[in-house]
C-alpha cells in the first residue's frame, strides 16, 4: 500500500496507488474565476450506471419479490430501505460537484500518473469525495431506523455501533487523506474503528466445524468465546485495506465495490428465501440494510469516476467500503462467503505481502507504467494483482484493464455461488 499525498498549490503530486484519476482536458479541467467560486465538472457517465443498474436491480427485485417467499413485514422493511437508498442515489449524484468545488478551493487535489507526460497528466482533479457518498450513507442508514426498529429491538444497539464503527472509519479515512497518514498507520486504524461494534456484539461466537472434519475434532460446534471477537477486528482489517491496496484504475475501487455488493445482496436474499428460522432471517436482512444504501450511494460517484475519471475517490471511500462490508459480512454471519467474494483482494494481499512487510523494497506508487507513445499501460516487477495481470496478458489500455478486472471479480463472486451450491449438505 502506497501513503497518499495530497497535491498542493504550489507543487504537483502525483496520484498514488490507491485511487484511480483520470481527466479529459477538454472536458474536465477546472475553471475559477479570479474568486475562485467557479468550475466546470465533466457529466457523470450514467450511461454505464444505467445499464449496471438495471442488470443488477432487475435480478434482485426478481429473487426478493417473486423467486423466494419472503416474509410480507420483512419485504417491506427491505422495500422501504430500497427506496431511502434511491434518494440517497440522487442526493449523492447532485452533491458530488458541490463538494468537488470546496474540496478544489482548498487545495485537495491530485494528477493521474498513468495520464503523466500527455495534457491530461496535468489536470488538476478534486479529492477525497468519498466522503459525499460516506455522509449521505449515514444518513440514509439513521433515518431507516424509524421505519424499522423499535426502542426495545435486539438489533437496535448493534445497527447502531455498526454505524458509529463505520462513521469513524470515514473519519480516519478523511484524516488520511489530508494529512497523509503512513501506511503501517493505516493497518492499526480500523482495529480502533472496529472498537464500538465489538464492545456491542452480542451475538454468538461460535463456528460450525465442516462435516468432513468433525470425526477428527469431536465438536459439530465449537465456541472461540473472545478469539471470535479477535477474529471480527482481523477481517475489518483486512477488507478496509484490502479496498485501499487494489486500486489505482479509473473506476476499479468503486467498480469493485458495486460487484461485490451486488453478490452480497443477491447472497442475503438466497438465504433468507432458504431458511426458516427468523433469526437467521433478521441476520441477513440487517446486512441487506446496510448493503443497499452503500450501493445506491456508491453508484453516483462511479459516474464521476469511471473511465475517463473527473473526481478521485480518496481514501475516505476505500476505507469506508471495506468496513461497510466488513460489517455486513460479521453481523449477518457469513464472513467465510465474504472472504470467497473479496478472492482478487486476497490474491491481491498475498501478491503484495512481500512489499507491506518490508521484504522487497516497497515504492511510493506501485502503479504500472503508462506509456505516451501508445497509451498503454504496462506491468512493473511490483506486487500487485494489476501488474500481474499485465504482465501475464501484456499492456492494455486503462479502461479495458480496469473492466478486465471487474469481469474477473465477478467471476470470483460467481465461483463463490458455485462453490456454496456444490458443497451444500456436504461441507456445513
Amino acid at each position: 500500500m502506497a501513503a497518499r499525498k495530497r497535491a498542493s498549490s504550489t507543487s504537483a503530486s502525483n496520484k498514488p496507488d490507491e485511487s484511480a484519476p483520470n481527466s479529459a482536458p477538454s472536458e474536465q479541467k477546472m475553471t475559477r474565476n479570479a474568486s475562485g467560486e467557479e468550475f466546470r465538472l465533466a457529466p457523470p457517465k450514467l450511461g454505464v450506471i444505467f445499464v449496471i443498474s438495471t442488470l443488477l436491480c432487475s435480478l434482485y427485485l426478481y429473487l426478493l419479490c417473486f423467486h423466494y417467499k419472503v416474509e410480507n413485514e420483512l419485504r417491506r422493511s427491505i422495500l422501504i430501505n430500497a427506496g431511502l437508498s434511491l434518494i440517497g442515489f440522487f442526493v449523492t449524484l447532485k452533491m458530488i460537484p458541490v463538494a468537488a468545488r470546496y474540496v478544489l478551493r482548498r487545495n485537495m487535489f491530485g494528477f493521474d500518473i498513468n495520464k503523466r507526460g500527455t495534457p491530461q497528466g496535468e489536470i488538476k482533479v478534486p479529492e477525497s469525495l468519498g466522503i459525499v457518498v460516506g455522509i449521505v450513507f449515514l444518513i440514509v442508514a439513521i433515518i431507516f431506523q424509524y421505519f424499522n426498529f423499535t426502542e426495545d429491538s435486539n438489533w437496535l444497539v448493534e445497527y447502531n455501533a455498526a454505524l458509529a464503527s463505520i462513521c469513524f472509519m470515514i473519519l480516519l479515512g478523511f484524516v488520511d487523506d489530508v494529512l497523509d497518514v503512513p501506511w503501517r498507520v493505516k493497518l492499526v486504524l480500523p482495529s480502533f474503528a472496529t472498537l464500538p461494534l465489538l464492545m456491542a456484539y452480542a451475538g454468538h461466537t461460535t463456528i460450525v466445524i465442516p462435516k468432513p472434519l468433525v470425526a477428527y475434532v469431536g465438536l459439530e460446534v465449537l465456541d472461540l468465546g473472545r478469539i471470535y471477537k479477535l477474529y471480527m477486528g482481523l477481517l475489518a482489517v483486512f477488507c478496509t485495506n484490502s479496498i485501499n491496496i487494489h486500486a489505482g484504475l479509473n473506476g476499479l475501487e468503486i467498480g469493485q465495490t458495486v460487484v461485490t455488493t451486488a453478490a452480497i445482496l443477491i447472497h442475503n436474499i438466497m438465504q433468507i428465501g432458504s431458511s426458516t428460522d427468523p433469526e437467521y432471517h433478521q441476520a441477513h436482512a440487517f446486512s441487506i440494510f446496510l448493503t443497499q444504501p452503500l450501493m445506491a450511494t456508491s453508484l453516483p460517484l462511479l459516474a464521476y469516476n469511471w473511465y475517463p475519471s473527473s473526481v478521485f475517490v480518496g481514501d475516505t471511500y476505500t476505507v469506508f467500503a471495506g468496513m461497510t462490508m466488513a460489517v455486513v459480512g460479521i453481523l449477518g454471519h457469513f464472513s467465510e462467503t465474504l472472504l470467497i467474494f473479496f478472492l482478487p483482494q486476497v490474491l491481491n494481499f498475498l501478491l503484495s505481502l512481500p512489499q507491506l512487510a518490508g521484504i522487497v523494497k516497497c515504492p511510493r506508487h506501485r502503479l504500472p507504467r503508462f506509456d505516451t507513445a501508445t497509451g498503454l499501460l504496462t506491468g512493473t516487477k511490483d506486487g500487485t494483482l494489476v501488474n500481474v495481470y499485465l504482465r501475464l496478458f501484456g499492456p492494455k489500455s486503462e479502461k479495458s484493464l480496469c473492466i478486465h478486472l471487474l469481469v474477473f471479480q465477478t467471476l470470483a463472486c460467481a465461483f463463490c455461488f458455485i462453490l456454496r451450491y456444490f458443497l451444500a449438505g456436504w461441507y456445513k
